[in-house]
């Protein structure tokens, strides 16, 4: 999830080469927003809509279980999806190890009792001697740096110097648990990978039974989509072979989308529906409604973007719903007062935490698109949270 500062420099170098009229039109919509949100904070506005009260609990989506006793040690961190997810499912939380500072700040402030260890001096993972966790964790997740292997950091895979597979199973091969779940986009799926994944993740892993799987989150009740791979390993033959791969607790069908599970179709009388943008937020109904696009995931970009926008498909999406992608608040009350284009709704960090799968009772530290990029770069947790259960099942005697 970190990028390194060169990095960031030669992708923002790309991004500014523009033409003088592209650059002149970004600085008008830009100093509009700037004067509509002066606006807004002086109370020249009147509010265009009113506080949302969501109908969507995404605690209500992994109900707390009891504690398991199964130790787990988190690497990449960030904001906390699988952290929390596995909290939820009832593991024994060890230690969290995250590079950003800004994240440890939202896992302290939500778990105060947790040990955190996070920026470079702490939370640099590649800086770790794992000796001292050996007999002590029953099981490592977390999400390598997804960037070498998604088509937005531009897909360079094991010549990326974001590439922390490496790292990660230096951790699990070191301490040698009983188990290990790590998380990425689903690019790494491409067949262009197919040797990274053989040889960086299966062979370097090999004291493990490992079985990949894709999930999307609206099939577990998160109002968005988003799919993601998953990598779970097992030391033993017995807990690799009582292992079920998470099926659809809910179903969705995205508008114009063709593609739906057919599997979901038999059986969807029998699932519950998940909620679309609209009705999780607690929006009135205007007759369309629909999942939201999937969140973007950069935790800086080239303006400390206050956008969740990933794509142009997705502002015809977002617009079709009638919410504002663009110029997040850090609340409910400064969203309301702030209006969007279109008489369209605005979104709070709140939201889009929510639209994520994050309950109202975890809350993120930082500016606003600090906790964007938390939020974007997160497991969705009812996702990491049904991981969390099927892999507690398996390692139960």
């Amino acid at each position: 999830m970190f990028v390194k500062q060169s990095v960031y420099k030669n992708s923002a170098r790309k991004e500014y080469d523009i033409t003088d009229e592209k650059r002149n039109e970004y600085r008008r919509i830009s100093k509009e927003s700037r004067l509509a949100k002066l606006a807004a904070e002086q109370g020249l506005h009147e509010a265009l809509h009113s506080i949302n009260i969501p109908l969507l609990n995404p605690n209500d989506l992994m109900p707390q279980l009891d504690k398991n006793n199964i130790s787990v040690l988190s690497l990449f961190s960030g904001g906390g999806g699988l952290d929390l997810g596995f909290d939820r499912a009832g593991y024994i939380h060890k230690a969290s190890y995250e590079l950003i500072p800004i994240c440890k700040e939202t896992l302290q402030q939500n778990r105060p009792h947790w040990t955190v260890f996070g920026g470079q001096d702490e939370g640099d993972v590649s800086k770790i001697n794992w000796e001292q966790y050996k007999g002590q964790i029953d099981l490592i997740h977390g999400g390598p740096p997804c960037q070498p292997f998604s088509i937005a950091g531009e897909q360079k895979g094991i010549d990326d110097e974001r590439n922390m597979w490496g790292e990660f199973n230096r951790a699990v091969n070191t301490i040698k648990p009983k188990a290990f779940a790590a998380e990425n986009v689903l690019g790494l799926l491409n067949p262009k990978f197919e040797n990274f994944v053989q040889k960086y993740i299966l062979d370097e892993l090999s004291g493990y039974k490992i079985v990949k799987f894709e999930m999307h989150a609206s099939d577990y009740g998160v109002p968005q989509i988003r799919k993601r791979v998953f990598f779970v390993g097992f030391r033993t033959k017995k807990s690799f072979a009582k292992f079920k791969i998470p099926t659809a607790t809910h179903s969705y069908t995205p508008l114009g989308d063709s593609q739906q599970n057919l599997t979901l179709s038999i059986f969807d009388n029998e699932l519950i529906k998940t909620m679309g943008v609209r009705e999780a937020l607690g929006l009135n109904d205007i007759g369309f409604d629909n999942l939201a696009p999937t969140i973007r995931s950069g935790f800086t970009g080239k303006r400390n973007t206050t956008s969740v926008l990933n794509s142009s498909a997705g502002q015809k999406s977002w617009g079709d719903m009638g919410v504002w992608p663009n110029g997040v608040q850090m609340n409910r009350n400064k969203a309301s007062a702030f209006p969007a284009k279109h008489d369209h709704f605005r979104l709070s960090v709140q939201d889009v935490a929510l639209i994520q799968g994050f309950p109202e009772n975890w809350t993120f530290a930082g500016a606003v698109y600090q906790i964007l990029g938390q939020i974007g770069n997160s497991v969705a947790p009812p996702v990491a949270y049904q991981v969390a259960k099927n892999v507690a099942l398996a390692l139960t005697d």
